[in-house]
């Protein structure tokens, strides 16, 4: 589909099929171009990442023929950072018989994107999410399950039906362990091949006949022996995550890095919408200046969990003094605030807009913990309600955590909460295919930008990454492929992988040569305050220009002072951190330069210029309906911007409105 998309005057759309919303996916795949089996063995495809997306994709793949490599930065494909994922997935099964549709889905997701994705790739997504339940089931992915056999669901923000399907607070971890699973009987079998603690380093890209430049493999190095290694494929597979580290506290596990998108950002694929960076109502609050990542505590907790701060500044102040239990401030004198502001959805608003609202009322000095940066989340009136058994049944593991890193008894006192950090909806831009602007380069789950638009809905997460991998690339990669088997294998000696190799290791010389004062891990924490402050919740257009000169100062001080221990012919933490800090001072300031250039709020992308007089979100869709398509101009330069047009055809704009 790349074929057809035609720039003008730096501005484009996107080429999707005919028909209705409902229709499309399926005309796709009535008329793609198909692999013979007997060709499928003939070709190789890498696929760099092992979460739900990675695995899902590598294991479909390998079951359909196709020879795959698979690479994974952890030891085992079981410590991909979506086994953190709690809270569940989304499908519109409508098991509750509440009213709930694929279009109900598709217009809560596109809604809660705050219209800032585009339509088709969206419904296809809820369309294909029925499909991943009874995948998952087959695989023995145990959900839970109603008193009559059927499964249950739950209900998370931004929806007014109950179609989230979970395994307690584990769900993350049971889809992996099902995608693991399939993933592990192809690597039985021979069509995968699965490289542990290797990291992608570089995306090759070779010129075919025509002159066209196609993925056609990677550099990875070997994290154990620290060696540097070839290796090709006709088509190039992207599963690596998201970029919200750049922020260093976040809730994502320490190894997440956006690095891989980076490397085909600097190669020429466009970064789209980089800005949208998604901040979660309900994480642990920071406790301490050497903490190196955030907890997170399930959204679902919103459920059953009711959100208050005092409605009295003199009982919050005696609470952050430790003068006043929660426990003793009585119903009347709570401010159940989104319930309050929100009467429609109560807690369960849009993580986005809980998020908002707890900033409010911290800043506003109705804050508790010590720091006066937390909220309440209160399960006295569910267990009153239910009883605790119930609640147990529900929530036992996450309450047992919040336990563990906090040492209070959520069953006895409510849980603080606060917002942080948790997952980037922009990344590498891709097609309705899922193909990125490179030829043969495609992007699945989080690394790319395609289906959440300006924020995502909670338990969307899981079912974009395994709608991406187990159905929707296994159709549209053989488009691309099917032509592809005129192609031989190509050799790795050639001198654009050559190339690659020795950039890689003359950046890495460098980084070992510099031998400076700073550690990794100080320059990095540095970056992340300066993105919290400036381009975090919420952003102004002063913010937003500190924030471009402070990190072109960090990235000055990284490359001359930083100091970097032993050596590259061997495993060294150091050096990966360094490698993926160098990416992360990119992406920061792609951010800052995308949430400056686009003068309204939307989503997660919040300028306090422009917002309601209630405080909401205020786009501007005359000027800023498109996707922020950023293409890498050079160290030295900025990158240049073009515009994806966000046409809606089947969905009429509206200012988002959660409160009736």
């Amino acid at each position: 589909m790349n074929d057809t998309i035609k720039i003008e005057n730096g501005v484009f759309t996107v080429p999707v099929p005919d028909g209705q919303l409902s229709e499309k996916w399926t005309n796709y795949k009535s008329h793609q171009k198909l692999v013979n089996p007997a060709n499928k063995r003939r070709l190789d495809v890498i696929v760099v990442g092992t979460g739900l997306a990675g695995a899902s994709a590598a294991a479909s793949l390998g079951e359909l023929g196709f020879n795959v490599l698979n690479f994974c930065i952890q030891d085992s494909p079981r410590r991909a950072h979506s086994i953190a994922a709690q809270g569940g997935i989304n499908a519109a099964k409508n098991y509750q018989n509440d009213g709930d549709s694929v279009y109900r889905l598709f217009y809560d997701t596109i809604k809660g994107g705050d219209y800032r994705a585009r339509e088709a790739n969206v419904y296809r997504l809820a369309e294909v999410a029925n499909d991943i339940i009874d995948q998952c089931v087959a695989q023995g992915v145990p959900f839970a399950r109603e008193y009559g056999g059927l499964l249950d669901n739950r209900s998370f923000g931004g929806a007014q039906v109950s179609r989230t399907f979970y395994a307690k607070g584990q769900t993350g971890q049971q889809l992996l362990l099902g995608a693991y699973s399939a993933l592990s009987r192809q690597v039985h079998k021979g069509s995968v091949k699965l490289y542990h603690r290797y990291e992608m380093l570089d995306v090759v890209l070779v010129k075919d006949k025509n002159g066209i430049e196609r993925a056609r493999g990677i550099i990875a190095r070997n994290l154990v022996t620290g060696k540097l290694e070839r290796f090709f494929a006709h088509a190039v597979v992207i599963a690596t995550g998201g970029y919200g580290n750049v922020f260093f506290l976040s809730t994502n596990a320490m190894a997440s890095n956006g690095s891989a998108a980076v490397q085909c950002y600097r190669k020429g694929a466009f970064f789209a919408n980089p800005c949208f960076a998604q901040i979660h109502p309900t994480c642990i609050p920071v406790h301490g200046d050497y903490q190196s990542k955030l907890t997170l505590m399930s959204e679902s907790l919103r459920n059953d969990g009711r959100i208050w701060v005092p409605k009295k500044k003199e009982d919050a102040e005696a609470l952050r003094a430790g003068k006043l239990k929660p426990t003793q401030i009585k119903d009347e004198d709570r401010d159940f605030y989104l319930e309050r502001r929100y009467p429609a959805f109560g807690n369960l608003v849009p993580r986005d807009v809980a998020s908002r609202a707890a900033k409010e009322r911290c800043d506003a000095g109705f804050g508790v913990n010590n720091t006066g940066l937390a909220v309440f989340l209160d399960f006295k009136y569910a267990i009153e309600r239910l009883g605790r058994d119930a609640v147990e049944a529900r929530y036992g593991n996450l309450f047992q955590m919040y336990e563990k890193i906090v040492d209070e008894n959520p069953y006895e006192t409510p849980m603080m909460i606060f917002p942080a950090i948790h997952y980037t909806m922009g990344g590498i831009w891709v097609d309705y295919e899922l193909q990125t602007s490179i030829k043969g380069l495609f992007a699945i789950g989080e690394a790319n930008f395609s289906d959440h638009g300006a924020n995502r809905l909670g338990a969307s997460a899981l079912m974009q990454g395994l709608a991406d991998g187990y159905f929707v690339l296994p159709y549209t990669i053989q488009n691309y492929l099917a032509d592809q088997i005129q192609e031989p294998r190509l050799s790795t000696e050639l001198p654009e992988f050559v190339k690659a190799e020795q950039d890689i290791k003359d950046k890495i010389t460098r980084l070992l040569n510099i031998k400076g004062k700073r550690s990794v891990d100080s320059l990095h924490k540095e970056l992340g305050q300066v993105m919290w402050d400036n381009v975090g919740m919420a952003r102004t257009e002063a913010s937003l220009k500190e924030a471009l000169v402070r990190i072109k100062e960090i990235k000055k001080e990284f490359w001359n002072n930083v100091y970097i221990p032993g050596d590259s012919a061997s495993m060294n933490v150091e050096l990966e951190k360094a490698l993926r800090l160098a990416d992360f001072l990119d992406v920061g300031y792609l951010m800052a330069l995308d949430g400056l250039n686009r003068n309204e709020s939307c989503g997660g992308h919040f300028r306090e210029e422009y917002q309601t007089e209630e405080g909401e979100a205020l786009r501007h869709d005359d000027k800023y309906s498109y996707a922020a398509c950023w293409q890498y101009r050079g160290e030295d330069q900025d990158p240049e911007l073009f515009k994806e047009d966000l046409t809606y055809e089947f969905t009429v704009r509206a200012q988002r409105n959660y409160k009736s």
